[in-house]
């Protein structure tokens, strides 16, 4: 389909809208390429920023249709949470800040368009990022049919100076202090805050300090150690040293505990989806406490082999939710999984907050499986110590099969090989000198020809293997000679 043919059919637009400058212009640019309606919406995921000046932007642009809403609930609730369950991490350091806040803006958008009627949605990630991947994921995953539009990939407005001259000739309102060239970009919600690009692209380069913006540096932070305690249910948190709270409200509640305690920073190289290298900086100050807290009391209540299957599996799950696959299958089926884990994971958790560390130095449940009577080293009743050897010659069993086994496995190693290898062309040889033997032997041979042969075979000096031992005797080569010629019968043997 021709660009004029797709522009044509579009009716109306769901634009995620930050109102920043870049979606800024790309709103005006929808409504001048596309010449059809657009409706904005504006997700409050906590991160930060009042989101008033966002609507009267698009107010002032002409937007009639304008959607501002608070997601901060849903957004910790059903999807960080969940995420939690699992200890996700990618590449065993990321806590997936802005991965996890992707499927629910696309969730949102694609019900705005079913309530407006909309046929098309777009988003302002470039072509160069997973995000662009993540929307899209999410958009074909809720609504099949669903039109998308990416302006990244469509237009040539490839750079900041670009961007701010088409502002200024369509009168897009752009912030004095927006228009400076932005030392990095950056991505913030109630769980992360992310900085990457520009000044960042160096990763030998050290972050500078105003780059952080939720923790203070871990060597200013305070001298003196902070405990707090969190209480689980099934899993998830529910309240903060002893008060219950919300979701968010709790996850707001710990990050002003570890951003105070200079918790959360993370310098990360990663490999992104689309194939290339990126360097971030995040800020998790919250999530970092909640990941260690929650492994606190996993280590109490699960059992070692699902504890175990868990982490074998939570790369996985960690790279379906980094690469935009929230609402496949596959990562429906891991949740299902990790939730049934947690149907017994309640109890308490304390931790020691100091200068970026957050350490797990108590923990208690109703459902612990941890028996003090059986771990102590003082004398139990429980415990039967001689049941261990039993246990051990068990275990043993077939490593003391495996050295009992001749040949390689009692060499071992490169030697085994080197031997196996060496000792083929002599075997080979020898079945060769017999099956020659067999063929050259009469059916029936007199007691004469019989003594004769074994003369011979005592007066030729033996052969032995490389390691001593003798080989069977082939026949005199003379023997191969046409019409058995003698050994100084000058012609050739074949």
């Amino acid at each position: 389909m021709a660009d004029t043919d797709k522009r044509r059919e579009v009716k109306k637009i769901v634009l995620a809208y930050s109102g920043g400058l870049d979606t800024s212009v790309i709103l005006r640019w929808l409504q001048e390429t596309y010449r059809c309606e657009i409706v904005t919406f504006t997700a409050d995921l906590g991160q930060g920023e009042e989101l008033g000046p966002a609507r009267r932007k698009a107010e002032m642009m002409g937007v009639k249709e304008i959607f501002v809403d608070d997601l901060r609930e849903e957004f910790v609730r059903d999807f960080v949470f969940p995420m939690f369950r699992a200890n996700a991490l990618y590449e065993g350091a990321y806590l997936l800040g802005t991965s996890i806040a992707r499927p629910l803006i696309a969730k949102r958008q694609i019900e705005i368009a079913r309530e407006v009627g909309a046929d098309t949605v777009a988003h302002g990630a470039t072509g160069k990022g997973n995000d662009q991947v993540r929307f899209e994921l999410s958009y074909y995953a809720l609504a099949p049919d669903i039109n998308v539009i990416a302006p990244w990939r469509e237009w040539d407005l490839n750079s900041r100076t670009r961007l701010l001259d088409y502002a200024d000739q369509h009168q897009i309102p752009i912030a004095r202090d927006k228009r400076g060239e932005a030392p990095f970009s950056v991505d913030a919600n109630l769980l992360h805050i992310s900085a990457e690009g520009k000044v960042l692209e160096d990763p030998w380069v050290e972050p500078e300090e105003y780059v952080f913006s939720r923790t203070v540096a871990p060597e200013k932070a305070p001298d003196q150690p902070q405990y707090v305690e969190i209480d689980f249910v099934q899993g998830d948190p529910v309240a903060v040293d002893g008060a219950a709270l919300s979701p968010a409200r709790l996850l707001e509640k710990l990050n002003q505990l570890g951003g105070a305690h200079g918790i959360g920073r993370l310098d990360l190289v990663e490999n992104r989806f689309v194939g290339m290298k990126s360097r971030g900086v995040y800020e998790t100050p919250g999530g970092t406490i909640l990941q260690a807290a929650h492994r606190g009391i996993e280590s109490l209540c699960l059992d070692r082999g699902a504890m175990h299957l868990q982490d074998e599996l939570m790369p996985r799950y960690a790279e379906l939710i980094y690469n935009g696959f929230w609402f496949s299958p596959e990562r429906t089926m891991l949740q299902a999984l990790f939730d049934k884990s947690q149907e017994k994971v309640d109890g308490r958790v304390r931790l020691k907050l100091y200068k970026g560390l957050s350490r797990v130095v108590g923990r208690q449940s109703p459902n612990s499986l941890y028996s003090q009577a059986h771990v102590t080293f003082e004398e139990d009743q429980v415990y039967d110590q001689r049941d261990a050897e039993g246990f051990i010659r068990l275990q043993a069993l077939r490593l003391r099969l495996a050295a009992r086994r001749g040949g390689a496995d009692r060499r071992g190693g490169r030697s085994a090989v080197r031997a196996i290898l060496n000792d083929a062309p002599v075997r080979l040889l020898s079945c060769r000198r017999q099956e020659e033997r067999d063929k050259a032997r009469p059916s029936r041979r007199s007691a004469t020809a019989i003594a004769e042969q074994v003369g011979r075979q005592r007066r030729r000096a033996p052969e032995y293997h490389h390691d001593g031992r003798s080989l069977p005797r082939a026949p005199p080569p003379w023997r191969l000679r046409r019409g058995g010629a003698h050994p100084r019968d000058p012609r050739p043997m074949w």
